[in-house]
Parts: structure tokens; sequence; C-alpha cells
């Protein structure tokens, strides 16, 4: 398999190795509890506030406090309840505090989350205000400045996590010159990465992570200001001078404070010049690869660290599986909400257009990056690039590759379109065409040379004809009910495919043959393809389906013809890097068109289907062994969580 090359620093990253060896050696030779009085104990109190010294050398803290925590939701979470604790007794007093909650319309997600959630339980009643940012991505000071008299609290960042924009927290801190709100900046994507002097600013509190910058899960930090208001999120013991109860993660501080010494002394990390010849070197690479690229932040506000882009005609997730397959891991946005598949609230709040908000992708990778890590990460952009431009999905002419043929399904937001495509004639049928993928078709289409013969719809009356000759095969019209039409792809007088937009297959008996493809319009009623007789003998889905690393090894031993199938689309296959074990090429999108050739067999080998993640290959398997294929298989959880053993191409 080849090496990964991980570009999503800023979700997390891995741990520096004096990091790890410090955590070592705090849990093997400096595990006293630091509220001990003996020998042990005061070595582990040595240890940690030696830790913490270093910190305000570093953030120019002053005469501010830093405490350990578990990172920056716990920080985020403790300075919102600190400022609403206080603003509740400044307003029992009966001082003026202000109405607003105000937070940037880019923050992280914790931080409008934890300002509802503490202004509701206190009762305060105060009103969380938005503050728009401008094209750039930056905090509109304008608005900030007509807000700042009625603002009771304002939380910004000091570098978004999506874009990479740096804040311009000079502009914000004269902006709140002469108002009484407290104010919270994120700073978690700022260590290592901006030079902070907290001291010698207004911001109160500053949560930090450890995990953005080489050191473990589960260790930050939050700076208060001296004099800010400061309520304690967890009581007990009264560890942390009594303002973060709970014994001490002991190697997550160790190992913060390798990563600090590191940043203090100099020599381990990048240089910001270098850094910025990176981030230019992978533009460089993503512009030859992907014709039309928009980068959604100005690189001269951003961190040299983050790129993010969109790719006309092209979804953030084809661009995920992509890369994935090359082994290039990057990100749709926020891993904190990427799994959601929405539309990027930061680039919405941009004013970017939809469709840039809603294929963006993030490119990160932190200042322990490597010139050669770079170099290979841009090879493998352009070998990306060069897959989905081959399969189609760019535009461009393709020559010497395979033509695509036979049947084809798109599928988008639980419907199916399908595309007959014959290759002699360079002909093509599209059946139930959703206007959301028209671009791709077109796309599609053009690239190899296809032009529409027709556009069937089984939702209205559809063609005007009862049938016509297509290629070697002959589309029939069926009437299915009073507002529904389904159409036969029949060699002679056999149908080999039925395709239908009904909700249900129920009603179908006597209209379709028995065993006939039934190619639904409606991921509900099939994901990929079923037939009459299938649906009535129900799901041979079984127990078995999904095979483990060790599951599939043995039956790979056991049954030596059993073939594996490659679900994953052509351009993923394209982009991976060749070896591994030898697989048929079977892209979901494609697999109705196999479905036949499996079934007809003689001799039914096992097939074992894989993917990414195994939902994919999931679905390849339910549809066979539906259709009474006793030996097809899953492999469950994918590329992703095979054993190195099995080598399978990824």
């Amino acid at each position: 398999m080849s090496k990964e090359i991980y570009l999503d620093g800023n979700a997390t990253t891995c741990v520096l190795p004096a990091a790890i060896d410090a955590a070592v050696q705090a849990m093997r030779d400096c595990f006293g509890n630091p509220s001990s009085t003996h020998a042990t104990g005061l070595q582990a109190k040595a240890m940690m506030d030696s830790v913490r010294q270093r910190a305000k050398r570093l953030l120019g803290v002053g005469n501010g406090r830093i405490m350990f925590n578990s990172g920056a939701t716990e920080g985020i979470q403790t300075a919102v309840l600190s400022a609403l604790c206080a603003l509740r007794e400044r307003r029992e007093r009966g001082e003026a505090i202000g109405s607003l909650l105000v937070y940037g319309a880019t923050e992280h997600k914790a931080v409008p989350e934890a300002l509802a959630h503490w202004n509701r339980l206190l009762g305060l009643g105060l009103e969380l205000k938005k503050l728009p940012v401008d094209a750039d991505g930056r905090h509109d000071l304008a608005a900030l400045r007509a807000l700042a008299p009625q603002a009771a609290f304002v939380c910004t960042m000091a570098a978004n996590n999506e874009t990479g924009v740096v804040s311009d927290l000079v502009g914000i801190g004269a902006t709140l010159v002469g108002s009484k709100a407290l104010w919270m900046v994120d700073c978690v994507q700022g260590l290592g990465k901006l030079p902070l002097d907290l001291g010698n600013t207004r911001i109160d509190y500053a949560p930090f992570s450890g995990h953005k910058l080489y050191a473990p899960k589960g260790i930050g930090m939050l700076y208060v200001r001296e004099g800010a208001p400061y309520t304690a999120l967890v009581m007990g013991g009264g560890q942390e001078a009594g303002l973060r109860s709970g014994t001490e993660n002991m190697a997550g501080i160790a190992a913060l404070g390798a990563v600090l010494a590191a940043l203090e002394e100099g020599g381990t990390f990048r240089s910001p010049t270098e850094l910025y010849g990176f981030r230019e070197k992978l533009a460089t690479s993503l512009r030859a690869a992907f014709p039309g690229i928009v980068f959604n932040a100005p690189f001269d506000k951003a961190l040299p660290t983050t790129l993010n882009f969109s790719v006309p005609g092209l979804s953030s997730k084809e661009l995920l599986d992509v890369f994935d397959a090359a082994n290039v891991r990057v990100s749709a946005g926020s891993a904190c909400s990427a799994a959601k598949a929405a539309p990027s609230y930061v680039l919405d709040a941009m004013g970017l257009p939809a469709w840039r908000s809603s294929s963006a992708v993030r490119m990160s990778f932190g200042p322990l990056a490597g010139e050669e890590i770079i170099d290979e990460a841009c090879t493998r952009i352009e070998r990306c690039g060069q897959a989905l431009r081959n399969a189609g999905l760019m535009d461009t002419p393709v020559s010497g590759t395979v033509v695509p043929e036979g049947l084809l399904q798109l599928s988008l937001a639980g419907n199916h379109t399908w595309l007959l495509l014959d290759a002699p004639s360079r002909q093509c049928i599209v059946i139930d065409h959703q206007a959301e993928l028209g671009e791709r078709i077109d796309s599609l289409l053009h690239s190899h040379g296809y032009k529409v013969s027709a556009r069937l719809s089984t939702r209205d009356g559809g063609a005007e004809t009862d049938s016509f000759v297509f290629g070697a095969h002959t589309v029939r019209r069926a009437a299915l009910d009073s507002s529904h039409t389904g159409y036969l792809l029949c060699s002679g007088d056999k149908v080999d495919y039925a395709f239908t937009g009904l909700a249900a297959l129920s009603g179908l008996a006597g209209k379709l043959p028995a065993d006939a493809l039934v190619c639904a319009g409606r991921e509900e009623v099939n994901a990929c393809c079923t037939s009459l007789r299938a649906e009535a003998q129900g799901s041979m889905a079984g127990a078995d389906l999904n095979l483990d690393s060790i599951a599939l090894a043995r039956l790979l031993e056991a049954h030596p013809q059993a073939v594996l199938v490659d679900v994953r689309e052509t351009y993923e296959q394209a982009a991976c890097i060749p070896g591994g074990r030898a697989a048929e090429s079977v892209p979901l999108s494609r697999l109705a068109a196999f479905v036949p050739g499996w079934l007809d067999a003689v001799d039914q080998p096992p097939l074992v289907f894989f993917c990414r993640s195994g939902n994919r290959s999931a679905k390849a398997a339910q549809c066979l062994r539906r259709l009474g294929y006793r030996n097809a298989y899953s492999l469950g959880g994918g590329i992703a969580l095979a054993s190195p053993a099995l080598a399978l191409a990824a």
C-alpha cells in the first residue's frame, strides 16, 4: 500500500515524537499526583509548573493565567460560563451589561452552541447576534462598531479552521475600545502559526487545543486575562489553584510541554517562508490538476498551512473519494461537521455562491510538514486530476481510455437517473433526468463523444412511440399505472431491464417478467437493482454479509477462486497507486450491468465487494444476495479498516 499523505492538519495532527517520549516518561518516571506533598508528587508538580511557565512565555500572557484542561471545547465552555455568570451578577447589581452576545458568523459551532446553552441555563435572555464577515472572511468591523454599545460578550477567532483566514485582532480590539463587553478569542488554529502576545491585548479569554499542533487529544489550555471574571466549570478537589478541579492529565501536559519546547527553542518546525512555499507548490499542482479551480480564501489573508477550494462540476464527495483513493487525506470543511453533508456555513457567511460552499474541500498541513511529503502530494494531486479527466467528469475530450457503455446509474438525494449507452453509435438514452445532474451528464457524454438520442421519464406519459430500436436492443414502453410509465430494455423477446419510478413494486406482478432486473428511480425502492421474484422472496442478507479482515483472509484461503470486486468509481480506481491484490473493477454505478453475468454463471464463486468505507460494497453485496447469489460478501469497514496483509489497492 502507498504511504499515506495526511493533509488534514486543521482537524488534528499526528503526535510529535518528542511529545510521545515525554508522555511515556511522565507515565513511567513522573507518575506522581502533583497535589501530593511527598517527593514523587513534588516532581510531578515541578514538571507541570515548568510547562505552564513555558506556555506563559510563548503566549506573552503577562500577569494573566494559564490553566490546563481537556481542550478547546472545555475552554470555550469555561470562558462562556465565566463571562455570562459575571454578566448576570452585574445585572443583579443594577449595572448595565448590554443585550447582545456577539459571535463571528464563521466561528466554530462550539461557540454559538455554548452561548445558547449557558444563556438559557442562566436565564439571561440575551440575544445571540452573528457578526457578519466580508467576502474575504474577515469580521465586518463597521458592523461590530455598530453592535459594540449593546454588546455584553464578543466571541471571535484568531484564524478560521475551514479557510485559514486570519482575523484582524488589532482592528477588533480597537473597535471595542470604550465597550464594556468581555472578549473571547478562539486561538485553536493560531498556536504555532501566529505570533501571540495576549498580555498586551484586551482579550479576556483564549482557549487552545493541543491536538491541533502535534500534542495528543485530551489536553488543552485556557488563557484568562488578569482581572477577567472567572467561574470554574468543574468543581471538586481544587486542582489548578481551584480554577479547574480534577487530577491533572500529566501525560498530556508533558506531551504538550514537548511541543511548546519545540516552538520556543526552534529547529523543529518549518519557518513561515517554507510554509508559504509549500502552499504555493500545492496550489500550483491543484491548478494544473483541476482547470477552473477556485480558491475560497485570499492567500494573503490566510494561514500558509490552509487551502480551501472548489472545482466547478465536481462535488466535495467526489474530490474526497479520489484523494482518498490516492491515499491523500483531506476534508470537506470542518471535521466536526463534515459528516453532515451540508454546505459550509463559513463560505455561506462569506457570500460565496452555493456551488462553492456545497462542494468545498479543505487541504491543510502543519508546520512539521516536509518538502518530500509536499512534493509527493503534488504528484498525487495531479494523478487525481488526470483520473477525473479520464472518467469524463471535467468536460474535456477523453482519448485512450475505455469508453463507457451499457447501463450507468447516477444518484442524487435518493433519486436515480439511468443512462443507456451504446458505444458503437455513441448514442445515449437518459431515463428520469435530474436537473441537478445535468452538468454532470453533459460533461460525461461530451467527454466521450456521446449524444443524447432520447430522454425518457417514468413519472409522466413517457415517449410518443411505444417502442424503438437502440443499438442491439429494443426499448419498449409499458404502462404501469395512470401516472407512471415503465420502460423495458429487451433483447429480442427477453426483457433484460425494466425501469420504473414507482415508490413500491408490489403492484407490478403480471406487468413485468418476474426475473427481469428492475431499475427503480428511487433509493427507498432499491439502491441498485432487484426483481419481482427477489422482492417476493425477501432479503437473504444473512449475518455473514460483512467480513472483517480475519474472516476475509479465511475465505480467500478456503476459496482460492473467490473474486475481489472493487466497487469504487473508475476515477477512484485510476487514482490508486498501482499494487495490491488483483480485483475486478465494477463501479457501483455500473453494478446493474454486471449482475446478469454473475447470476447466469454456471459456477458462482464467492464475490467479495470492497470500497473505501464499506457503504457501497454493502449495497452491492445486498443486491446480489437479494437476487439469489448466496456467496456475495462485503468487506466491512472497507479499505480503511482492512488489514495491510490483504494489500487491497488503496
